[in-house]
């Protein structure tokens, strides 16, 4: 187990290494596990970089991302040029069904509404915006409304687990909803729990999954 400090340690140093989010302003606190990500970062992918980044590093039982996005007088839009990147940004991506999902953006902050059929198409919208000049943030409210049924989907699921390297199938318990799973047990890493649920989902006929996985210190 990581006391807080050298959790902290771990998680500004992986911060700094990384090159793919800029921590000058960046301001790292821990507590039981916890890591707390204030300051400000110059655009919104550099946020979801550090939360990203910070979820990876061994011993994070969760994160809490209160870091704040000033944009650069050059990189400001307005919520019609944002609007107009992000349809766009959608029509571009072969994986999202760009008919089926509405754009709203209110004050820099993007919104995605609609239905998709299965839960990568709903990531892939994710990913192909969230990237956009001038975003302050991100919310993704589309469904999923899956056309197949669940089925043998507990079976499917633990077998996924099994050929996954980095998960301890055997900690993961699955449990059937009516129109989902939940994920309960004890992981080793917040990775592994995030794995965990992207194979959950990825399990054809699912349309919610609550990950109640805890990661174990």
């Amino acid at each position: 187990m990581k006391s807080d400090a050298q959790l902290l340690a771990d998680v500004r140093a992986e911060l700094e290494w990384n090159a793919s989010v800029n921590d000058r302003n960046i301001v790292v606190g821990v507590k039981d596990g916890i890591v707390t990500l204030a300051g400000s970062v110059d655009n919104y992918s550099n946020k979801w970089s550090a939360e990203r980044i910070t979820k990876n590093v061994a011993g994070v039982r969760a994160v809490a991302n209160d870091l704040e996005v000033t944009l650069d007088a050059t990189a400001k839009r307005s919520d019609g040029e944002i609007a107009a990147a992000a349809v766009q940004a959608l029509q571009s991506n072969v994986a999202v069904p760009a008919e089926h999902i509405k754009v709203v953006v209110h004050n820099g902050w993007i919104t995605l509404e609609g239905k998709v059929g299965k839960w990568y198409q709903k990531k892939a919208a994710e990913q192909a915006v969230r990237h956009l000049w001038g975003v302050l943030g991100f919310t993704n409210d589309i469904e999923i409304r899956p056309t197949a049924q669940l089925g043998d989907v507990k079976g499917r699921i633990r077998s996924s687990f099994k050929r996954h390297a980095d998960l301890d199938a055997d900690k993961v318990k699955v449990e059937l909803t009516d129109d989902g799973v939940i994920l309960t047990g004890e992981v080793s890493s917040w990775q592994e729990r995030e794995n965990a649920e992207v194979a959950a989902w990825s399990a054809q006929g699912v349309s919610r999954v609550q990950n109640m996985l805890s990661v174990r210190l």
